[in-house]
């Protein structure tokens, strides 16, 4: 892997780190199918395991990777039916464990209201996902990994913070890559300069970064303000990053590498049942593709297509593809629309 070196004696191919939620979203099967409406007009939902990094985990695993966790989970039966479900998906379990002071899962609700407009109603009092803690960061568990995600919600609240950031020292010190996903989510946060604090420290010692333009400048906010993504790349890169992935919504996004290329993707074309849940398959498909040595303009179309497949679903975890699916998808795509229907190019140029 050109981008990504790694040591492939080790037993796991990626360990993440934060946040896992129960996601209920508007039924929609053979069953039921709630037409898009207000959350307060919706009768029958759909429950699905959430939270960026749990999503990330199953869909890396639908690829056939290895893959273990770091996290929290209530102990309770929504524990139960996390725990239960990463069991079923084969991703390890063993860094796993519960509260043990009555804090639970949170609990996201989804409100549809069209192909772009969707919100969340969040119960997150005291969450779960918060009370990883140092003492649950296991070394040996960290040294037996090719790589080590780190996902930002983690740094928004101690002791997470805290875990996260010991679990990126260990990383270092045993040449485990830090991929680090920014993941805002807005409620998590008190303040801007923690969010430039925290996300700056991670993404330091990260191999590889991923975020939209607003992450990336709420990240540098105590850096430099204003920078423009080669700037911000350029930036990163003068640390450890090797690829630095800077997203633009439905405009596309861009993967910095630190030999000077530059690789842009658009978003395949789909009639989308949500407007979230793509970021996870985007990540999984890019992931997989980098560990399978392919040429970043391949991962980030992998990628690519895998989000599109994720935002016309009515879930974010249960129908993560496998492969195969991506690539059908991608030779559909490409029959309707032409083989350079994602790919902008690299170099900042258009492909001929």
């Amino acid at each position: 892997m050109k981008y990504l070196e790694v040591d492939n004696s080790r037993e796991l191919d990626l360990v993440l780190l934060g946040r896992v939620a129960i996601d209920f979203n508007p039924a929609y099967n053979e069953d039921v199918k709630e037409d898009f409406k207000p959350l307060k007009e919706v009768h029958v939902f759909e429950k699905f395991v959430g939270g960026s990094p749990a999503n990330i985990a199953v869909g890396v695993t639908r690829h056939g990777m290895k893959a273990g966790f770091f996290g929290k989970v209530s102990d309770d039966q929504f524990g139960e039916y996390v725990v239960d479900y990463f069991n079923n998906e084969g991703i390890d379990t063993s860094r796993i464990t519960k509260c043990k002071n009555g804090e639970k899962l949170c609990l996201t609700f989804t409100e549809m209201l069209s192909p772009k407009e969707s919100s969340i109603l969040m119960y997150r009092n005291i969450p779960a996902d918060l009370q990883l803690c140092p003492a649950d960061i296991d070394e040996e568990y960290i040294k037996n990994t090719k790589a080590l995600l780190i996902s930002g919600t983690a740094l928004s609240a101690s002791p997470s913070r805290e875990a996260a950031l010991k679990a990126v020292m260990l990383a270092r010190k045993y040449n485990t890559r830090v991929i680090f996903d920014i993941d805002y989510r807005p409620y998590s946060w008190k303040n801007d300069d923690e969010i430039s604090v925290y996300y700056s420290s991670v993404a330091r010692e990260a191999d590889i970064i991923m975020g939209s333009r607003e992450e990336f400048d709420l990240m540098e906010k105590l850096i430099q303000t204003g920078m423009t993504d080669e700037e911000s790349a350029a930036y990163w890169q003068s640390y450890h990053a090797k690829i630095v992935v800077i997203k633009h919504g439905m405009k596309g996004s861009t993967a910095y590498t630190n030999d000077g290329g530059r690789f842009s993707i658009k978003p395949f074309p789909v009639k989308a049942r949500k407007g979230f849940g793509g970021g996870d398959g985007y990540g999984s498909g890019f992931l997989y593709g980098l560990y399978q040595g392919w040429e970043i303009i391949d991962c980030l179309e992998f990628g690519s297509a895998e989000a599109s497949m994720m935002v016309r679903s009515n879930s974010s975890s249960d129908t993560l593809p496998n492969p195969e699916e991506v690539h059908v998808f991608i030779k559909e795509e490409k029959e309707l629309y032409g083989d350079m229907v994602a790919r902008v190019g690299e170099e900042g140029k258009e492909d001929e």
